[in-house]
């Protein structure tokens, strides 16, 4: 059962922008393992983070780096979840969070699917 749906995009131009203006943001929106990566990769995980709060409703108590977007072997996005992100899925009955990614003419899209029992 579909328990939450969410999208997000986000401007490449701006992000960059704010990122650049702002130091202290990547460390404050990114887990370690995120911080590395170029800012079209950077932005389209901002974007996957933002799909999953709309997706969930809400972000009461959850910190950023709670949402951290892995790849696996192929390329294939999904997030690994902790703390009260987790606690909040696990309250609602969520076993599943699919994630699609994009970033293509200037923007990054992000589309967020949530699963579980009725």
């Amino acid at each position: 059962m579909i328990k939450g749906i969410g999208v997000d995009i986000v401007d490449l131009a701006r992000f960059d922008r704010q990122v650049a203006r702002t130091p202290g943001l990547v460390p404050r929106l990114f887990a370690p393992g995120e911080r590395g990566l170029p800012p079209h990769s950077l932005a389209a995980r901002f974007a996957a983070k933002e799909a999953l709060i709309k997706a969930l409703g809400d972000s009461v108590g959850a910190s950023w780096q709670e949402m951290e977007v892995v790849s696996d072997a192929h390329g294939n996005p999904s997030f690994t979840l902790s703390g009260v992100v987790q606690e909040t899925l696990d309250a609602r009955g969520i076993t599943s969070a699919h994630l699609s990614l994009t970033h293509d003419a200037g923007v990054a899209c992000a589309f967020v699917v949530l699963e579980g029992t009725a």
